[in-house]
């Protein structure tokens, strides 16, 4: 299953962004505006939620940038953005870590889910990345 889509975004890198970018809005508003009207179900701080909002934010900007220009290095890009979801998913690690205590069982399968999704799209990014740069 992971090998036609690894070779389908070989044949079109441009529609990794556009996947990826969509991926990290949808992450930004549910983390910035979904989650915090709920603090008591997630169990993760408000402020904190708003602070880890910001990186999918930036990173749906990079995204959607890149897959509204028409032609580009893409291996590179993709590498770059590979690299950065992998540095969430640390970062996210270490939040769950720190306010460990706090999380609901809501809170730790949300956060979780969203580890192992970004993982699974860094994985495929970074073969992808790979592939372009032979």
């Amino acid at each position: 299953m992971i090998v036609p889509l690894i070779a389908a975004l070989r044949r079109n890198p441009r529609n990794l962004f556009l996947l990826d970018g969509l991926g990290a809005l949808l992450s930004a508003v549910l983390l910035g505006w979904g989650l915090p009207a709920f603090p008591e179900i997630i169990g993760m701080p408000r402020g904190t939620l708003y602070v880890m909002a910001l990186v999918p934010g930036l990173f749906a900007v990079y995204n959607l940038a890149l897959y509204l220009r028409n032609r580009a290095p893409w291996g590179q890009f993709v590498r770059i953005i590979a690299r950065a979801n992998w540095a969430y998913c640390v970062f996210s690690l270490v939040l769950i870590a720190v306010h460990f205590e706090e999380l609901t069982v809501w809170g730790m399968g949300y956060f979780v889910g969203e580890i192992a999704l970004v993982g699974g799209l860094a994985v495929v990014e970074w073969r992808v990345a790979n592939l372009l740069n032979r």
